[in-house]
């Protein structure tokens, strides 16, 4: 799990021997022996992105999160003294689950003073202290300090919200975060509060989800009918090929070059572009969002499409240069399911225009993730057949080959540390 340096222009898995650059296995998404180790080895030590500040913005504000893939059910709250904590989500009397409304096994969010449990109404304070037994004489040498709620390691980044699951983290989160990532401090997500928010179960493995986003040597083919024809035709003919990756410890990157769509001829456009002066990189009018942290576009594109931050094991945050940006965060519930979550954030319209070109770009968004949801069940399926037990990367899917290889790296360190116990 050693950072790598930053590689010179050019020819990308070549300045990154380890990788290799041979055909790859992908029995890590396909195997249920390998998911179990996975769950422990990964999912219970990583750092975890289970939300946004802006999610809890006063006193008592508070949300759950269902993580199916560590069995547990967290609650986030803001406390009284405005510090953001993080509790499993169980009563200490008899186990119950303690936050929940109508479907216990759906996630909810609110606003209160205490947590009052649903069976027996013994209640917890934000601080996640027991403070009311129902009855309390009938129980034996109670002592209600030792009775909180189990809190889970928390802490927050430009605003994040991140959980551990582990009893004592590795790392800090900053220094898990690194320099790549921590590069993007300073860009304004707080003014970003206008929020559209997409959830799907997709039925692969969430590394074979997260592969499609790592790489653009499929756009011209798979997204071909989502752009007009004369403009599909071209790109198909010169593919594409994005300027920078880059890999930091267990993190990765990859920045484009953009459009300016605007500047198109009107026969490569969408009518619907034109109308609501938008599309798949946002709204064309682009906020004034002051001066950029030094992270983004680490190949000075001009334009410049996007950045994608792949902060392991399952988060990503895309910045996109007409300014906004939209995350990814991919749940495993299985070995070849997941639940994937695309949250994009914008800044506040201030007219109905600006509102119609976020729904635009919101709406386009979808019909490509839908797109790449529907390959990746076709590929799972396929690849579980094992009719072929490796296959081919090129030069555009280092990234793929780092993720795989990453997980593998974290499966045997915590297989080398448990052993014996």
């Amino acid at each position: 799990m050693a950072r790598f340096p930053k590689p010179p222009e050019g020819s990308w898995t070549q300045h990154y021997p380890e990788l290799g650059t041979e055909p790859v296995s992908y029995e890590d998404s396909i195997s249920p022996e390998f998911y179990e180790v996975e769950r422990k080895a990964v999912f219970k030590r990583a750092w975890l992105n289970v939300g946004r500040v802006e999610q809890i913005p006063r006193k008592g504000s508070y949300f759950t999160k269902e993580l199916k893939v560590a069995n547990t059910s967290i609650i986030v709250v803001r406390t009284s003294s405005g510090e953001v904590k993080a509790y499993h989500n169980i009563c200490r009397h008899r186990g119950n689950k303690l936050v929940w409304n109508d479907m216990p096994l759906e996630e909810t969010s609110g606003t209160c003073r205490q947590f009052t449990c649903k069976y027996h109404a013994w209640r917890y304070d934000l601080d996640g202290n027991l403070t009311f037994v129902q009855q309390e004489g009938e129980f034996f040498d109670l002592d209600k300090s030792r009775y909180g709620l189990v809190g889970v390691h928390c802490d927050v980044w430009e605003g994040f919200i991140f959980i551990n699951l582990a009893d004592e983290p590795e790392q800090p989160l900053r220094d898990f975060l690194g320099p790549m990532i921590t590069g993007l401090e300073g860009y304004p997500f707080g003014e970003m509060t206008s929020r559209f928010y997409y959830r799907s179960e997709v039925k692969a493995n969430w590394k074979l989800y997260m592969d499609a986003f790592q790489e653009f040597y499929h756009a011209p083919v798979l997204h071909a009918n989502q752009s007009p024809s004369k403009y599909s035709k071209a790109a198909a003919e010169a593919g594409f090929e994005a300027p920078h990756y880059r890999i930091d410890g267990p993190h990765r990157l990859v920045s484009t070059s953009g459009i300016r769509a605007w500047e198109m001829d009107s026969e490569m456009r969408k009518p619907m572009e034109d109308i609501c002066q938008s599309g798949l990189f946002g709204p064309w009018d682009k906020p004034d969002l002051g001066d950029m942290p030094p992270g983004l576009n680490p190949a000075k594109c001009d334009p410049w499409g996007l950045d994608s931050f792949q902060l392991f094991p399952n988060f990503v945050i895309l910045v996109w240069g007409q300014g906004w940006y939209l995350t990814y965060h991919y749940w495993p519930t299985s070995f070849n399911s997941h639940l994937f979550e695309g949250t994009l954030y914008f800044p506040q319209p201030r007219t109905p225009r600006e509102r119609i070109a976020q729904e635009l770009a919101a709406v386009s968004f979808k019909e490509y993730g839908l797109q790449d949801a529907n390959t990746l069940e076709a590929t799972q399926t396929m690849v579980e057949s094992g009719v072929v037990d490796k296959f081919l990367l090129c030069d555009q899917e280092v990234l793929i080959r780092h993720l795989h290889k990453e997980t593998a790296a974290w499966v045997e360190d915590y297989q080398r540390k448990t052993a014996g116990v």
